[in-house]
């Protein structure tokens, strides 16, 4: 019941970051310099067009009517329609955050399978060869550009070695982890840099603690000890990490899934602030938002389960 009540209450605490987000959001999309009608329908489009456009999309309205009926619409769950593909951007976003969800998911699972058990090692092999080549590594993650790194894997792993696919995603299951394997490898570099610094720091840490002395006096294996004592509660900070991380992937794909041709939320949004797509934008910003708070959500409950010291409340 307690944890049921804290997520009750994260979710009303959720409402007004959401509308700060829809407001600053709206303003900033009509700050944007350049005419929208002639952004669509082009600069050789006569006047009486371009301003017969405008009337139409209630672009010649103050920026506060705009607002009110674009509020109008999202309490009736209402985005709008693209100016730029001519359908509901509801069904556009829910075409595209298919790829953009799945790029993150393995854009994670990557970061994760690469950070931990290298972060572990290094700070269970504290000052040894072992660690000194880990964090050599992590530095190098660190700093190298994502673009580069993208355009690197691409050149290596698909044009010469021709294993993976450079653009596009295909159509099976097989071709869409084909097909995102190296977008996901190419943002999971970075994030796996970074959590591996962090885990080693945490593991030096909570190895030097009385409760892993206590553990190891009462017989427990070192295996046990590892995973159980050290592991778990050097995980506590870097589930933060991680889920800062993961909101900053899900920023990256703007760059990722424009290198590699994905036709997801990223390269939606490039395209929308281009061509003035209003609605485009208010929707897949929107949408960002609430992942991320969602995201944010889920790390608050991963904490009690890490650490049953702490509780929802």
């Amino acid at each position: 019941m307690e944890k049921l009540n804290y997520i009750l209450k994260r979710i009303l605490q959720m409402i007004p970051v959401l509308i700060i987000g829809i407001v600053l959001v709206f303003a900033l999309v009509r700050f944007l310099p350049g005419d929208t009608a002639t952004a669509i329908l082009g600069d050789k489009a006569r006047p009486e067009v371009l301003a017969a456009y405008r009337e139409k999309m209630g672009l010649n309205d103050s920026i506060f009517k705009q607002f009110l009926v674009y509020c109008q619409s999202l309490l009736r769950l209402d985005l709008g329609d693209s100016t730029q593909y001519n359908m509901p951007v509801a069904a556009l976003l829910a075409s595209r955050m298919k790829v953009t969800v799945l790029l993150t998911l393995m854009a994670t699972a990557m970061t994760v399978i690469i950070g931990l058990p290298l972060g572990y090692l290094s700070g269970i092999r504290k000052d040894r060869l072992t660690d000194q080549g880990i964090r050599s590594f992590a530095l190098l993650g660190l700093s190298l550009p994502t673009f580069w790194v993208g355009l690197m894997l691409m050149l290596i792993f698909g044009v010469q070695l021709r294993w993976f696919s450079i653009s596009g995603w295909g159509e099976t299951w097989i071709d869409h982890v084909k097909g995102l394997f190296l977008p996901a490898l190419t943002e999971a570099i970075f994030a796996a840099s970074v959590i591996i610094r962090n885990v080693r720091n945490n593991v030096v840490d909570v190895r030097g603690q009385d409760y892993v002395d206590f553990a190891r006096c009462k017989g427990l294996g070192g295996f046990r000890v590892g995973c159980m004592h050290v592991l778990r509660n050097a995980m506590i900070p870097t589930a933060t990490l991680l889920s800062i991380r993961i909101i900053s992937m899900l920023g990256g794909t703007v760059i990722v899934e424009n290198i590699y041709s994905l036709q997801g939320m990223g390269a939606l949004l490039v395209g929308a602030v281009s061509s003035r797509d209003y609605a485009v934008v208010q929707g897949a910003v929107l949408a960002f938002i609430l992942v991320v708070l969602a995201i944010n959500l889920l790390t608050d409950i991963l904490y009690s389960v890490l650490d049953p010291r702490i509780t929802l409340k």
